[in-house]
């Protein structure tokens, strides 16, 4: 679908639920911030929506996304873009994705990519996010979540990566509104662990009952593939018992990334 096929599907799309709910171009012009004339101009498709206005309209109209969108954009498309919106800002953004009200925010962001990313990249990019929201996010609350998916130890991966990226950045000079983020961002994650003996000392393991490990790369398609990234786990990821090929580094390169330091 061309940009100005899709312009005019979400154009006409709009229109039909305006006069659906009953409200004159000038209401909607108006709750826009824009002219009627140039919402005549959107909904005839002559010209294109922004995700701004889209949001917008979703909210007042109290409709999901699906409502008004041609076409669903790939998931890992979606978190890509979600995740630069929360501060991963050296993941490049397509202006093409409507956003998701799904990933309304950081927490969701951070959820999403790391049970369904398609890439190690967008994985290690809740680096950034993590260090831009930490305070906003409910840690607890969000390993609950994670637990009850069946992954009760991705997210202690991902934060314990996040906190040794943090921990070798902070070993240089930096500009002081990052070492001021980093620092924070060390505080409320070793709080949040402070009272895990897991963390410390690393999980309980039982020879005769081991764990399973959780999958977490896309491109382990099979039991060979599986045994092969198993016998080669970064620490970290062992510890954890998450199978994969991410390693520190991945969280660092996303932490200078984000900052424009790569």
């Amino acid at each position: 679908m061309t940009n100005k096929t899709k312009a005019a599907s979400i154009g006409a799309r709009v229109r039909e639920l305006r006069k659906e709910r009953h409200w004159t171009q000038v209401r909607l012009a108006a709750l826009l911030g824009i002219s009627q004339g140039h919402l005549s101009q959107l909904e005839r498709g002559n010209q294109s929506f922004s995700a701004e206005q889209l949001l917008a309209i979703l909210k007042h109209f109290n409709v999901n996304l699906d409502r008004i969108s041609p076409e669903k954009a790939p998931a890992g498309s979606q978190i890509q873009n979600a995740l630069a919106r929360e501060g991963a800002g050296h993941l490049a953004e397509s202006e093409d994705i409507l956003p998701s009200e799904s990933l309304k925010n950081a927490t969701a962001v951070i959820r999403e990519a790391l049970v369904s990313a398609d890439s190690a990249r967008q994985v290690a990019a809740v680096a950034p996010v993590l260090v831009s929201h930490v305070g906003q996010i409910n840690l607890t609350r969000l390993r609950n979540e994670f637990a009850e998916l069946g992954l009760a130890h991705r997210l202690d991966w991902a934060l314990e990566c996040t906190l040794e990226a943090i921990k070798q950045e902070s070993a240089q000079p930096l500009p002081r509104e990052w070492r001021l983020k980093y620092r924070r961002a060390v505080t409320i994650i070793e709080a949040f662990y402070a009272p895990s003996f897991a963390l410390r000392q690393g999980l309980p393991y039982d020879a005769e009952n081991p764990s399973p490990f959780d999958v977490l790369d896309p491109e382990i398609t099979s039991k060979e593939a599986l045994k092969e990234t198993i016998e080669n786990l970064p620490p970290i990821a062992r510890k954890w018992r998450i199978a994969t090929g991410i390693k520190v580094n991945d969280f660092v390169r996303a932490l200078r990334g984000a900052r424009g330091a790569d």
